[in-house]
């Protein structure tokens, strides 16, 4: 099975989510500064890193994690919903694959030290904002986590797409 965290940057909530997931972060409070600040890739990636998936590792079952920034493109997760069932109809790929919508969990805070942070290069005002934000949301992005793994298990579809809007 493949899951794929998406959002609009992909280096904040689809960072943390993808640690959850492969439990490199405490589940059971809320985080530190210095557990946001070491989660891979976050508030690390750029404008050039958008629509790349970007691997994060192999959870406890084998399952490969991404993540992906899509900005507010619509299409990105159509585009690789429609390349799966090409895969699978032309080449007999088997693989299950869960696409997870994170940018419902995202609190003002993390959007706003989001563009200060990566869009205008000004981490002094933006990075305490993304800590703050993520504090705030790291308990919602866990559940979402573990509602992903269960819709990965309860779900027969080969291809699962989960847009979240329950955690707005």
């Amino acid at each position: 099975m493949i899951f794929i965290y998406n959002d609009y940057g992909g280096t904040h909530t689809t960072s943390l989510a993808a640690a959850y997931h492969l439990k490199k972060i405490p589940t059971d409070k809320v985080l530190t500064k210095e557990e946001i600040m070491s989660v891979d890739y976050f508030n690390k990636l750029t404008k050039h890193d958008l629509g790349k998936l970007i691997f994060h590792g192999l959870d406890e079952d084998g399952n490969a994690v991404y993540t992906i920034g899509r900005k507010d493109n619509k299409y990105v997760v159509p585009a690789i919903q429609n390349l799966i069932e090409l895969l699978q109809e032309k080449y007999n790929f088997n693989e299950k694959i869960v696409i997870s919508n994170t940018s419902p969990t995202v609190p003002i805070a993390m959007s706003i030290g989001g563009f200060f942070s990566r869009g205008l290069h000004i981490d002094f005002i933006g990075v305490p904002l993304l800590i703050a934000g993520a504090k705030q949301c790291c308990n919602q992005i866990n559940r979402l986590v573990e509602q992903t793994k269960k819709a990965s298990i309860s779900r027969n579809s080969k291809i699962v797409v989960l847009e979240n809007k329950s955690f707005n």
